[in-house]
């Protein structure tokens, strides 16, 4: 029998948290347990009965959350009745409970506090067990008196009685009402755009999206020569993000939240960041160059960082975990994070640019759906700060490729000519790659270029007017021929051979004059063979020391040309005329770090003690030049690099003042010619004079000391060259014996 009840107010606070109607036990039997209370004639709610004796006599008691959920107010005339639940009704059993948790407040002090959905579940139970739920049905929950849940019924599965008494299979199947029992599965999934922070298996497994785009082909992505760099990279930064957040929390692993990429310029740094991007199903990448950050107005750079991290802060808020992945691409990272303090002026952008740039990446309100990629040539001027784990974790140098990786590259830049036929049968591919060593990939695809250029040019007839073979499209292939071409005159590597200053310092090539030339050159190629052994340690310096126009800048010019090594500079103080110390320090750093970037590597330091601004009258000399090449002597460079050290001085004893023939793995003594038949050597691969003039000359000198440097005596030949025939030879010698390089006693 219905009664005709006043809707009123919980009478304490505690009957407020257990979510029943609260009625009088002059309106209700002791043995009623729930009653349902009907709104309108096709519209009621099911509450469970709870009789207090501060209620009133035809009133009945609803919690806030209560009347919202049926729509009641305060006094509103309702129609209460007992309800009973059907012994064979599928309602009567729950095997589980879906429900959706927010806070009941809004303004929360910890918000990002986290909320054991395991204890939230058995403390459910112990507080809801036998009460009825309907689907859409709010409740207030008070969870361990830490916080106020509301929590709303969004699934409820029931067991099949029937198929339970048929002996079949029991599928729980899903019902609008039903009651909560002792063993019901409780889970708890966070409300939209809530900060509620759930843990524990008791948490629903929301819907997530793979993070690896389903149509990549990694076979597709058009990066050659860093196989190894991607695996690394993708080990480190994305195999977390393959596993389900759950997976991910068992282990207590925090997702990697940046990467630097740095390297040589032209090496695939942003093309390995760009194919990144798209390799991930995550939102579009932002892609941002360093410059573009930095603004005039005070406070704008800042709020561009901000900006970039927006999108991430507010789907992360709303979504949670299963937020989507937001790359953010900095280019020419260098530009904006600075080291701290380093930067001059008054201003500090940078400095506060970099404190924005740390805040957002890992600090008290971390983003865990953010992925920053950097770029740069110039790693050690990044602040050591974004560098720790938490923020720009991974950390790979994309190196110049080597010959797999040149063969790589040159594949992908040659496919469509070899799709369309465009390719001449004599171009091998492994050949191009053996002879490109140190190119870089942006290097190799420009000497494709400039092949096509190349082969193109020869059709075309440029007379009065420029013309083009009308059989252009089925003449045109691109031929091995075309590829030299462009490696001998349009293409040099950035990190390549000085083949030029070598040529320079070789112009009159080498004479052998005798025994210690071929010894130098016989030691000289044991130290290359020492520097490229792999038992060896990577640095083999040598120093070639010996009397001025010795030759020792010659013969230092063919040992590193004899080496073969891909990577040859000259570090000379022909290019440092009018530096300052702390540039001439600087370009002599950059020498050696290009050199570290190559596997195999060799610098020539020609006359070294007028790099250090020597002066034999104070002495005077440069103390930084010397700390600095002291470093750098006996710096070893980067595991698996090899690099050989070539010096030259005429000075000795300075350097050994100096300390600094200690540094070196060997010394070499290159002498001046002390014997007449070292003279008359010389003289006959010359070509200068004829074999009755190199006999008069040996006559004129036997029995004579001769002291004199290899260059300075091909400097006097040069000059005989000039004179009359009938004159020479007495020219000659009288030019000899000014310089005092003959004579009984000849000492210099």
């Amino acid at each position: 029998m219905a009664l005709t009840l006043k809707a009123s107010k919980c009478p304490t606070d505690e009957l407020s948290h257990v979510n029943c109607a609260v009625g009088s036990k002059d309106d209700f039997s002791p043995d009623v347990k729930y009653v349902e209370v009907c709104t309108a004639p096709s519209t009621s709610f099911v509450f469970k009965l709870c009789l207090h004796p501060a209620i009133q006599k035809g009133s009945i008691g609803f919690n806030t959350v209560g009347r919202r959920w049926a729509v009641l107010s305060l006094g509103q005339d309702i129609k209460v009745k007992p309800f009973y639940f059907s012994p064979t009704a599928t309602s009567q059993c729950l095997c589980s409970m879906t429900l959706e948790a927010d806070y009941i407040r809004k303004k929360i002090s910890n918000p990002q506090e986290p909320y054991d959905t395991d204890q939230m579940a058995q403390q459910f139970l112990l507080q809801f067990s036998g009460h009825p739920f309907t689907v859409g049905q709010e409740i207030a929950f008070n969870f361990m008196e830490k916080e106020i849940l509301l929590l709303k019924v969004v699934i409820l599965e029931a067991a099949d009685i029937n198929a339970i008494k048929a002996g079949q299979d029991a599928k729980p199947v899903q019902t609008k009402l039903g009651r909560c029992l002792g063993d019901t599965v409780i889970i708890f999934n966070k409300k939209e755009n809530s900060l509620l922070n759930l843990v524990g298996k008791s948490k629903g497994k929301e819907a997530r999206i793979s993070i690896i785009n389903p149509d990549w082909d990694f076979g597709k992505m058009g990066i050659g020569g860093l196989d190894t760099e991607f695996n690394a990279i993708f080990r480190r930064a994305f195999a977390s993000r393959v596993f389900p957040p759950e997976v991910v929390e068992q282990l207590g692993c925090k997702h990697v939240k940046g990467i630097l990429l740095f390297g040589p310029p032209g090496t695939g740094k942003t093309l390995m960041a760009r194919q990144i991007g798209k390799m991930l199903n995550a939102r579009e990448p932002k892609i941002v160059n360093g410059p573009q950050i930095l603004d005039k107005y005070v406070g704008e750079s800042e709020a561009n960082i901000r900006r970039l991290f927006a999108d991430a802060e507010e789907e992360q808020k709303r979504l949670g975990s299963n937020s989507g992945l937001h790359i953010i691409i900095l280019d020419e990272m260098d530009a904006i994070c600075k080291a701290r303090g380093s930067v001059g002026g008054n201003t500090g952008v940078h400095d506060t640019v970099v404190n924005q740039l740390l805040a957002k990446i890992d600090g008290v309100d971390q983003l865990n759906n953010i992925l920053i990629i950097g770029m740069t040539n110039r790693r050690d001027m990044i602040d050591e700060a974004l560098l720790r784990p938490g923020r720009l974790e991974v950390q790979m140098e994309i190196g110049l490729p080597n010959e797999h990786g040149r063969v790589q590259i040159l594949k992908i830049h040659t496919a469509k000519m070899y799709d369309f036929d465009k390719i001449a049968g004599d171009v091998d591919i492994k050949e191009l790659a053996a002879l490109t060593k140190n190119f870089s990939g942006a290097e190799l695809e420009g000497l494709v270029r400039a092949a096509q250029s190349t082969a193109m040019n020869r059709l075309i007839k440029a007379a009065s007017k420029v013309e083009v073979d009308p059989e252009a499209m089925k003449k045109l292939r691109i031929e091995r021929a075309d590829f030299l071409h462009a490696l001998e005159n349009d293409i040099k590597p950035a990190f390549g051979t000085a083949a030029e200053a070598l040529d320079h310092f070789l112009v009159r090539g080498i004479v052998n004059w005798g025994h210690p030339v071929a010894g130098i050159l016989e030691d000289g190629r044991l130290l290359c063979q020492q520097a490229r052994s792999t038992e060896a340690s990577g640095l083999v310096s040598v120093l070639l020391e010996g009397p001025p126009n010795a030759g020792k800048t010659a013969l230092a010019a063919m040992l590193a040309k004899n080496s073969d090594f891909p990577f040859v500079k000259v570090c000379s103080p022909e290019d440092m005329v009018g530096f300052t110390e702390q540039a001439k320090c600087m370009s002599i750093r950059k020498v050696f770090d290009d050199a570290y970037r190559s596997h195999l590597s060799c610098i020539l330091v020609d006359n070294i003690e007028r790099l250090l601004d020597y002066g034999p009258i104070g002495p005077r000399y440069s103390n930084l030049t010397l700390q600095a090449l002291l470093v750098l002597l006996k710096k070893q460079p980067p595991r698996g690099r090899k690099l050989l050290i070539l010096c030259t001085t005429s000075r000795r004893q300075v350097l050994e003042d100096m300390e600094m023939l200690s540094g070196f793995t060997a010394v070499l003594h290159v002498p001046n010619l002390n014997r007449p038949e070292h003279l008359i050597a010389v003289l006959e691969e010359s070509d200068a004079f004829g074999k009755r003039e190199i006999a008069q000359i040996a006559k004129k000198i036997q029995g004579q000391k001769v002291f004199i440097g290899i260059k300075k005596l091909l400097a006097l030949i040069d000059m005989a060259r000039q004179t009359d025939e009938d004159m020479r030879v007495i020219k000659f010698l009288t030019k000899m014996e000014e310089e005092g390089a003959l004579g009984e006693t000849s000492c210099r």
